[in-house]
Order: C-alpha cells, then structure tokens, then sequence
C-alpha cells in the first residue's frame, strides 16, 4: 500500500490524520490488490493512484469499491489542489465516470455505493475543466438527469445528483443536451418556497439551475417558461420571510441564478420586464439595514447594473464634432473609416463561451524574441539624398559665430519668430471682460464685477475690439500676477496666430491669465467606503423614478447658441468650451445639482473620449455639484485612486491666486450603461463622476482632466524663454520643422552653449558635442508631458551651474509638441489624420503625419553626418499608474523576461541604458526605478523608443512617462503631483544627463557644489528585473468597475464543505446550516460506516417520481 501514496510529496502530512479505523481499509484493499492476476495492475510503470483508479473501475465487489473511494476521499481530503488536479491528469474523473455508470446500469444498484460516487465526483468535476465533455463521452449526463427524477423521495440522492449536474453544465454542450431533455422543468421544480426544511435541497438546485442557464438556448427556454419570473418571485418570498437572516446563502444562490440568466439579451430582458430591477433595489435597501444581509448587496448591485437598458448617448452621431478632410480622401471614404476606429470592447448581447482548455494571453507572449529583430538595423525608410533638407535645421554647426561681440545675436536668436505686438488687436477673448473692484472694494461689488465679466464675454460680440484692448490693459495693469515666462498679451497674440477647424476666436482665462502653482502639494483624496455603490444607486432610481429626472440640454456644441440659455432652468449652470484644448461636447441637467457631461471624440474619430476642458459659472456658493463624465473609455483610472481633476477660479485668480488646484469629493470611475448612439459593436462607456462645492457666487470656473497647456501657451513661453536669455552664452534658435495637416507651424528648439569666440578650436568644440534629442506631446491629452517639458527648456536655459555644463557638453533638439493640431481641438489621442502618431515611426506618412515623418528624417540626418543622438527621449503622461518613470530597450532583458531559450549570458550589451535611471532613482523625488521597464514589445514596434532603438542604434532610447495623479513612494508619497513637481522632473532628468559625460566635464567650485549629489553613482549595475510596468501597477478597486465580470459562488474548498454536509446529513434533516447560512464542519468521509456487506443499503430504481412538488410560482 505504500506504493499508493509514494509519489506524492505531502504523505507524510497526510498519513497521522487517517484514523485506526482506516487500518482495515488499508488492510482489505491491499489483500484485494495482491490478489489481482491482472498485469496492468502489477505493472512497475503504474503509480499507486493510477492502480488505485484502475481498481475502481473493474473492481467486481460493491465493497472494494467502496473501499477505493475512501481512501481517495481521504487522499485529496487531507492534501492540496495538486493531489486532485494530479488524479485528474491521471485519468480520475474517467474512473469517476466509469464506476457510476457501471453501478447505476445494475438491476439492483447499492445506493450506498452511488452516493459516494456521486460526492466525489462532484468534488473532482468541479476542479476538471473538461468534465462535462469526459460525462457525455463517458454516457453519464442523461444518466444523471434519469437518478435525479427517480429518487424524488431521498434529499441526499437528490441534492448529490443537482451538485453533479451542476459540475457537468461547465461544458456549453452538456448544459444544452441537458436543457432539450427536460432538465430546466426537473430542477426548477425543485426550487420552492421559504420552508423549515431542506434548504440544502433549494440552494442545490438553485445552483444547478444557474448552471443549466450557462447556454443561451436554455436561457430562451427559462424565458419561455416564464422560469426567470418564478425565480424573481420565489427570491422575493425568501428574503421577506428571512427576517432574521437564517438563509442568507439560499438568497445568495438565488443572486448567482439571475446573473447567470443575466448573461444573454433575452435573460436581462425577462429581467426588466417582470420587474426585476425594483425588486432587486427594493430588496437591497433592506439589506443595508442588517450586517448580516449585507453580503448579498453587492452582488445585488451588480445584478442590477447589468439588467439597465443600454442607451444610446444623447448625440446626433458618434463622429466628433470637428471633422477635417484629409488630403487625397474624399467625404465619403472618411466616412467608412470613422467606423473602424470603433474598438469591441464587448460583446454585450451574449457571454456564452465554451469552456475549453485556456488560451495564454501572457505579456510574454508580446515579447519580441527574434535575435535578429533586437539586433538587426533596418535599412532607412527613404532614400539618402532626401536627408540633405534636413542641414539647415542644424545652425549650430554652420553658424560662423562671427558677430559674438555685436550684441546683435538675440534678435536672430530665432528665424521662425511670431511676431507679435504689445496690445496687438485679438479676436473674442473669454478675459476681455470688464475690469473687477480694486481690492479695496466690498465682496458684492466684487462678487458683482465678476458676475459682468462673465456677462460681458458671452456677449462680447456687441462690443468694440478697441474698447476691448482697452478694458483688458485695464485689467491687467490692476491685476495682473507676476507668473516667470508668462505674459497675457504674448499669449492672445500667439492664440490669434493658431489655426483650428472651428476657427477659435475665445480665449480661455487660465490660459490667457496664467497659472501659479499652490504653496504646498494635496493628498491624494481620500476615497469613502461604498461610494460608487451610492452613485450606482442614484444611477438606478433614473430607470425606477423618471419623473425625478430633468433631463434638458443646457449645452450643446452643435448647436448655433452652444450654452442653450433658452432651454436651461433659471438656477441651471451654464457651460462653455469652444476654445483651444477644450473639450465638452454637450452638457444635460439630471436633477437639480447634478449634470450628466459628454466630451467630444478626437477629431475625424469617433473615438478616444477622455480628456475634457470646460468652463462653468452661474453656481450657488457652497452648494455640491455633481458632475459626471459619462463617455470615457479607458477601463480604468487613477481616479479611482486618489486622484482628483482640476480647478481654475477667475475670482480667486482676480483675487491674487491664479492657480490650478486639485478639486473634487465622492471621485469614481466606474462602467455605466451608455453605449454609442450609432450602435457600433460591443462599445462600451465608463463615468467618471465627482462632486464640487464652489466657493463663490456666480463665480466663472474651469474644471479640467489635468493642468492644461495649450499650443499657444507654448508660442509665448518660447517668445518669453527666448526673449530672457544671454545670446553671448546661450545658443538658441527655434525653427518650423514643419507646418500640421491644420496649417500649424510645429516647433524645433535648438539649444547649447555659444562658443567664447569664433576660433576653431572653439568651434571644433562646439561641433563635436554630442547631440541630446528631446520631445513631448504627441498625445494631446497628455498635458503632463508639456509641463515636464517646460521645465527642462527653463532649466536648459538658465544660469544654473549645471545648466551651464550641459549646454557646453551637449546640443539639444527639442521638439516640445509633436501633435500640435490634436492639442488644439481637445483631442486626446490622435491627430488630425484620426492616427496615434506615436504608433506611425516605422513608416510615417509625409502627408498623414508630417511631424513624425521629419521627426524621423532629423533624426536619420543626425545619424549620417556622424552625430547619432546619445539620449533620446519621448515625454508622457501615464493615466493608470503612479510616480515617474521611464521606458527603454534592453535585448538581454527582453530575452530572459520572454523565458527565450537563448543564453543571455553569452550576449554582450551595455548595461548604460539604465545609468540615466539610475541617476534620476537618486535625484529626482518623483521618480520610480522599480516601476522601469527596458523590454520590447511586439505591440510597440512602431512606437518612437523602439524605432529610434532599433533603426538609429540609439542604446539610450526612452519613453518618460509621468503620472497623472502623484506617488507612492518617497518624499511625494500619498501627494497628487502639481505643476512645479511636473517641472521640477524635466529639470531633474537634465542634471540626470551630466553623469554620462562626467569625465569629460569641466568642474569647477560652482559645479562641484551643486553636481555632487547627481555624480556621486555606483557604477556597478543595480539589481533590478524589468517586471510588466505596461499593466496597472495598482491593487483592484475596492469596487468592482466593470459589472459583467461572473464568478463562482463557491470557492472549491466551500464546495467540498458543502458536499461533505450533505454526505453526513440525515434524510429526514438535512437542514444543517448555521444562521449565516454556512455549513457546519463535518469530517470528510464519502462512506462513514463500516464497510461491511451487511451493512450496505440496497434499493430498486423507482419507476416513476414518488413525490410531487408543486411549484406555484409559474402563473
């Protein structure tokens, strides 16, 4: 008998809990074994369990048998998930299979033997995947339906045999071969009324019923039969008559049964036409009342969130509302492709799927592990002489620097200027508004100017432009904030120059006025328990109570009048965001302090809704507002954790705070019911819903995703950076390295340090410097970038000692918008041309995507004049994960995180793509190695690190991505990050760049003092693996987003507890459930008596059921 257990490495755990009265068990079974002639059995190949199988099935004495299942209950009892899934591999649920059949095709079959059978074939089929498809070939699932509807009179056969059938419908086909023979009608009879007594019987057959329903067509036949109405009613009598919540897991399996007729079309809606929805919201108030109900809440709650009829959006059509024809399509070929941008997300109408053995889905699977890939340079995508446009983009090294002494360089400093004069005449500005009180007039007449301010830019049309240049000089001279690198009038002249679809002629006034950062960073806000449950709730009673609803259009971008004064209630807010990077499509009042916000798609798309940027006023002061973003499309968000959007307060910035704060309470982000208006398949929508108590009186506030910066922000900081610096020590030239699809002019920045004089050996100095290549926004809802950007041009352009040591070492390209036109128009992902420019690198079009195209042309000519960049890098913003950190390429990391077989050990790479990590891990406070990843995804080849990576062999290529929210670690832990954090990290990743030359620095005092801390590097490889940072780094949501996830009722070892129950409950009470309405613990045992011939039960198989149960809830 050793030989049974020997291969398994847990017998010695097991072997002391076996009982004595388990030693005749042994005893007989291994007299039994000796005895055996059969070859198979005595084979050496064989393992004890396999003989131990073999044994049940062709063992002749009732018995033996009995005496097999056993110690095969005790064997995996005692033991892990391995022992089973080991006798299942070893062919265990066959065996199971085998022996039931065997005994119940007897003419006198030994029920004793059939149920232990049956109970641990239901233990061992709830963990084989395959079951069901092994008990059709093995000729048992009818089998089971025929002992199910003969042994009505015995509890124990009865509830074995639904926990039998319920194993078997993990297979699609068998729950359907069950459901055309008459299975539904058997076991829903089975489902009674609240009684004294067998509860087990219920909850059991309300199980197996939930899995028959895992096939569409016996969802229709439940439907049909009106069954899905029986079970809403027989749910309602349970939980009215539970009052002291004894039979909380019969409620709950009546919960599991719905959802599972909640999976179809047909299912949800027998569901909402019997009502279902308000008993479930009925029944779930009530629950909330009682701790110990309170578990069936959520489970309710999604129930109901999936039963909700999927509307269509309240728009005319999916398409954003700005659309450009592109060169060389004509109307109705954009028309055709606006549909393809449209992404399955789900199949909403059916989940039916076929259990089969798992596909792997793993992020190793997106790995690249072809050597010859990783390693092999592409040839360049055009030919070479085409790279000789590209020379005048490097004046630097062309420039004679003859006129060093002239003073005259800081006019030319730049040959792609905008002029633009102080007070130049601008179009409609959202700032042109009447001057406010001095500071020394009363509140109301405060409160009062900025209420006119708002009035008078509504309506400005009526007025003057000279009367408006006036008003603003007026305003500004009064108060104007001191903002570094910022001026209001600079900035309404770079506005007038920007080219847009819809002809922008407003300013909005962060933009115009500008932003402070707050003195101290907020924490992240604190999320309280059930939030989006009390939402989800509120979402509900729009179904249950429409005529609480208001429902009226109070903004609409289509229309000639956007804000829809006329159709708007008295106290209704009004809203506005037809200016660059604005984004609000159409705004409906719900109820009295509540609006329901959908944005606009990217242009030409009609897709890609997230970022949003609008203006707000005519609020109540200290009133909460709910606002809910109902069109995102993101599965998830950092709001869920933490993070909060953004608020911009025209009356506070009038009153000497013009600042960009995070605001909002009751933030979540949570799957709603709201599908595309046009019907495209299987989209899906998200909320994004948070509440504001503004502070002021018909104040005019701006709510945004994140701090906004807009391509005219970036004009006048150039102007400003430009205009601030030393020529005679600072070398920059801004140039046009293109103009957009829309006419824009896309900026490239040159940087370094001017050469002292022009003698050659300084000249020389100057052209071998290597080259630094930067860039920023090309996802236009990734504002958080140009920040990050803003503080490297700054700094670059300072006077810091470092600052100073870079541009001597370095020449820095930068092109600090690559999607100028996307940030325009509000778009968050794509360009004009309806493209993710950051997946168009490989092969970019010259007409599709002209910023890419010479982007990559710049970057080829670098490469063939000898000046291949030492760093490039692509800044980001990152919506789902927290702190800052970057993306590179790595062919050894790739191949061992891919487990390819090639031994990394003998490649050779230069472990210096991660120094600059390393460096800004020690210096920069937001930033997070161990959120780095340096491997190559499939998925990502056309992205610019990989193509830069891989076709310029630029070792240190990276992507810098930067939280939306803030960290979790460091000094920032538990803080949303602010514009001077997002700034401070672009200054940071520069000083991060003078350890890769710090041999050949010139050092002084100065530098020495401030560099040492960035210089002071172990230069032996931190022990860091490259883990899947492309993933959400956060833990679940502590509720649940999406509402069509389904899982098991039972966890397996519950399963077990509850088979167990029944195998030692009597007929006559097999009631055995606490008041929580778990099993008690009972000793595992299929067959607890002895095991003697005399005492084995033998009975006949009934012909006809001995029983009737009435089931009276199908009229």
């Amino acid at each position: 008998m050793a030989a049974i257990v020997a291969d398994e490495d847990t017998t010695t755990q097991v072997a002391p809990t076996w009982s004595f009265r388990k030693v005749s068990l042994f005893r007989k079974l291994r007299e039994h074994l000796t005895s055996r002639s059969k070859v198979s059995m005595a084979s050496p190949c064989s393992s004890g369990l396999e003989v131990l199988l073999s044994t049940l099935e062709n063992a002749g004495d009732i018995e033996n048998m009995l005496n097999v299942l056993n110690v095969l209950d005790e064997l995996l009892s005692a033991g892990t998930a391995r022992r089973i899934n080991y006798m299942i591999s070893k062919g265990g649920s066959e065996a199971l299979l085998s022996a039931l059949v065997k005994t119940s095709q007897c003419s006198s079959p030994n029920f004793t033997l059939l149920l232990s059978t049956l109970h641990l074939l239901a233990k061992v089929g709830h963990r084989d995947r395959m079951i069901g498809v092994k008990a059709e070939k093995a000729g048992a699932v009818l089998l089971i339906l025929s002992l199910l509807r003969q042994n009505w009179e015995n509890v124990r056969r009865v509830v074995a045999c639904l926990w039998v059938i319920t194993t078997f419908c993990s297979s699609i086909s068998t729950a359907m071969l069950l459901g055309e023979n008459g299975a539904l009608d058997v076991v829903f009879k089975l489902i009674t009324p609240p009684a004294a007594k067998h509860t087990r019987t219920v909850k059991a057959a309300v199980l197996a019923f939930s899995a028959l329903l895992s096939s569409k067509d016996n969802v229709r036949l439940a439907v049909g039969k009106r069954y899905i109405s029986g079970l809403l009613r027989v749910y309602e009598d349970w939980h009215t008559q539970d009052s002291r919540n004894e039979h909380v897991a019969v409620r709950r399996a009546f919960l599991h049964c719905l959802h599972s007729a909640a999976k179809t079309s047909a299912g949800r809606h027998a569901l909402v036409s019997e009502g279902g929805v308000a008993v479930l919201y009925n029944t779930t108030q009530a629950c909330l009342l009682t701790k110990d109900s309170e578990s069936l809440v959520e489970s309710a709650v999604q129930l109901m969130r999936k039963c909700l009829p999927k509307l269509p959006l309240p728009l005319s059509s999916d398409r954003s509302t700005y659309s450009f024809l592109l060169p060389g399509k004509t109307e109705e070929a954009w028309e055709s492709d606006s549909g393809a941008n449209d992404v399955n997300n789900e199949d909403d109408s059916d989940e039916e799927q076929e259990i089969e053995e798992p596909e792997c889905h793993d992020f190793e699977d997106d790995l690249e592990t072809d050597v010859n890939k990783l390693r092999a340079r592409p040839d360049p995508d055009r030919p070479k002489e085409q790279l000789a446009q590209y020379a005048h983009f490097c004046p630097e090294l062309h420039h004679n620097f003859q006129d060093l002494d002239s003073g005259s360089e800081r006019d030319a400093s730049s040959d792609d200027n905008v002029k633009v004069q102080s007070g130049r005449k601008s179009k409609t500005s959202s700032d042109n508004r009447s001057p406010p009180s001095s500071p020394g007039e009363k509140q109301e007449e405060t409160e009062l100017k900025a209420r006119d301010f708002h009035s008078r830019f509504l309506n400005c049309s009526g007025i003057q432009q000279e009367a408006r240049n006036s008003m603003l000089d007026r305003l500004l001279e009064k108060y104007a904030a001191s903002i570094p690198h910022h001026d209001p009038r600079l900035y309404s002249g770079a506005a007038a120059h920007t080219k847009s679809i819809a002809t922008f002629s407003i300013l909005a006034f962060p933009d115009f006025w500008g932003h402070l950062p707050p003195a101290g960073l907020q924490r992240m806000a604190h999320r309280k328990p059930h939030i989006q449950r009390k939402k989800v709730f509120e979402d509900i009673q729009r179904l249950l109570c429409p005529d609480d609803i208001i429902s009226k259009v109070v903004f609409d971008i289509e229309e000639p009048s956007p804000h829809c004064s006329n159709k708007a209630p008295a106290d209704s807010l009004r809203f506005f965001s037809t200016f660059e990077n604005g984004n609000l499509r159409k705004a409906v009042h719900i109820r009295r302090y509540e609006y329901d916000l959908i944005v606009n798609a990217d242009a030409n798309t009609s897709t890609h809704q997230q970022w949003f940027y609008f203006e707000v006023s005519g609020m109540a002061a200290n009133v909460p507002y709910r606002f809910n973003v109902i069109n995102c499309e993101k599965s998830n968000s950092q709001f869920n954790y933490g993070m909060q959007p953004v608020l911009y307060s025209v009356k506070e910035a009038l009153e000497g705070r013009p600042q960009w704060v995070r605001t909002g309470t009751e933030i979540c982000y949570y799957r709603n019911n709201f599908r595309p208006c046009e019907g495209h398949g299987g989209r899906c929508f998200y909320t994004l819903t948070f509440t504001v108590t503004f502070r002021h009186e018909d104040d005019v506030c701006y709510l945004a995703y994140h701090y906004p910066y807009t391509f005219a922000t970036l004009q006048s900081h150039l102007q400003m950076l430009q205009r601030s610096l030393d020529p005679r020590k600072i070398f920059f030239r801004q140039q046009t390295l293109c103009n957009t699809l829309g006419g824009n002019a896309c900026p490239l920045i040159t940087i370094t340090a001017t050469p002292t004089s022009h003698t050659s050996k300084h000249l020389h100095q100057l052209r071998n410097r290597p080259c630094v290549f930067l860039t920023a926004r090309v996802h236009p809802g990734e504002c958080n970038s140009s920040w990050v950007m803003k503080g490297t041009l700054e700094f670059l352009c300072s006077d810091d000692a470092v600052a100073e040591s870079l541009r001597e070492t370095f020449i820095f390209k930068i092109i600090p918008m690559l999607n100028p036109d996307g940030v325009i128009h509000g778009n968050h992902r794509c360009s004009l041309s309806a493209d993710d420019l950051n997946r168009e690198w490989m092969k970019p079009s010259l007409v599709l995507s002209p910023t890419v195209y010479h982007a990559k042309g710049l970057l080829y000519y670098l490469c063939s004049i000898g000046k291949t960049p030492l760093v490039f890098c692509d800044y980001h913003g990152h919506s789902r994960k927290k702190n800052v950190f970057l993306y590179g390429c790595s062919v050894k990391e790739t191949l061992w995180q891919s487990g390819s077989p090639i031994n990394t050990a003998s490649l050779k790479e230069d472990p210096g793509y991660r120094t600059i990590a390393k460096t800004l891990d020690r210096i920069a406070p937001a930033f997070s190695f161990n959120s780095c990843n340096f491997l190559v995804e499939k998925s990502r080849a056309s992205t610019a690190r990989v193509v830069v990576w891989r076709e310029m062999g630029v070792l240190r290529s990276y992507t810098m991505e930067s939280t939306y929210n803030g960290c979790d670690q460091g000094i920032y832990k538990d803080l949303q990050t602010g514009t001077r954090e997002l700034e401070e990290m672009g200054m940071k990743f520069c000083q991060s760049l003078l350890t890769l030359r710090k041999n050949s620095i010139n050092y002084n005092s100065r530098l020495i003092e401030q560099a040492a801390a960035i210089l002071d590097l172990d230069n032996g490889l931190m022990d860091h693996k490259s883990h899947n940072c492309f993933e959400d780094d956060e833990p679940p949501c502590v509720e649940d987003i999406e509402y069509s996830s389904y899982s098991e009722i039972y966890s397996a070892t519950e399963l077990d507890e509850e088979v167990d129950g029944n195998t030692s409950s009597a007929d006559e009470d097999e009631d055995g459930e606490d008041r929580s309405g778990k099993s008690r613990h009972r000793k595992s045992a299929v067959f607890p008596h002895a095991c003697h011939q005399d005492s084995l039960e033998t009975l006949s198989l009934k012909s006809s059921n001995s029983i009737d149960i009435n089931n009276t809830y199908l009229s």
